[in-house]
């Protein structure tokens, strides 16, 4: 009677050990748990491209996997307007407000491209400090940090997206602006008309310590500033990077005042050799 008591009593434990490691499972594996991210629950879109990172195609052999290509117009528009609005916003606040990873150009761009992919809960709008002046959908399709590179976004090898590509370090999560230009965006044009919000503008200036920079092309403005007409549309901010000793700022200007600069290398004019030209990110990219 005893024995039977004791395996029986074995039995119990092991069951009850056995929910306990299942709940655990469920709460602490991202992909059952999930991760809210405004649309398509971020768990169940990792784990859909997760089982297929290494047989994901590359239609158009630019380094970018399919997966990670915002197929529709809905999911496109919701990254353009987060990414101009994030952008736009830390040239607005305080400089001390100012995250701290902001510290010229392309950190600007890596902060703005992260976050306008993440899911836009009530606990990001506490970490950011961001209510934008209205409310915007987020990106459907997955939600930052949980896509099947996980944190890695950025292309940093070039070639085509190849099976392995996720394990070789093929992407990182830092990306200089000579980077993001070559392996995560495409030329579009050197003429500024064809600008659309989210896009980038890239200069090369030989006479800088880092002789690639980089502006965003907000369009226009989603946040009221005193004295502007709302009918504005030809807004631009970037980071200045170092300048000396000092830690340099952000900057909000309109495209009509870089027309006018007075240094003629930072027009954004085809004549203009310093100009590179409209580059426009690679998960943007449409088929003719």
């Amino acid at each position: 009677m005893v024995k039977r008591l004791q395996k029986s009593g074995l039995l119990m434990l092991a069951i009850f050990g056995a929910i306990l490691l299942v709940g655990a499972v469920a709460f602490f594996h991202p992909t059952i748990h999930g991760h809210s991210s405004g649309g398509l629950n971020a768990g169940r879109a990792a784990e859909y491209d997760a089982s297929r990172v290494d047989n994901a195609t590359d239609r158009f052999g630019d380094g970018t996997p399919d997966f990670l290509r915002l197929d529709s117009p809905e999911d496109r528009d919701a990254f353009r307007r987060w990414f101009a609005v994030i952008a736009e916003y830390q040239a607005l606040r305080p400089d001390k407000e100012l995250p701290s990873e902001i510290n010229d150009c392309a950190a600007l761009i890596r902060y703005s491209y992260r976050n306008a992919l993440h899911g836009h809960d009530e606990a990001w709008f506490q970490e950011t400090q961001l209510h934008p002046p209205e409310a915007l959908p987020s990106v459907g399709k997955y939600g930052y940090p949980h896509t099947s590179l996980g944190v890695a976004l950025f292309r940093v090898k070039p070639g085509v997206y190849v099976p392995g590509d996720v394990r070789n370090g093929a992407f990182a999560e830092f990306a200089d602006a000579k980077t993001l230009k070559s392996l995560n965006t495409f030329f579009v044009s050197r003429d500024i008309r064809q600008a659309q919000p989210g896009d980038l503008l890239f200069y090369f200036q030989l006479e800088q310590g880092s002789p690639f920079h980089s502006m965003i092309f907000i369009g226009r403005s989603q946040w009221p500033v005193d004295g502007e007409s709302p009918q504005v549309d030809d807004i631009v901010v970037y980071h200045t990077g170092p300048v000396g000793k000092k830690p340099g700022e952000m900057r909000r200007v309109r495209v009509e005042e870089l027309l006018h600069h007075p240094s003629p290398r930072w027009r954004p004019v085809e004549g203009n050799s310093n100009f590179l030209g409209v580059y426009r990110w690679n998960i943007l990219k449409e088929a003719n």
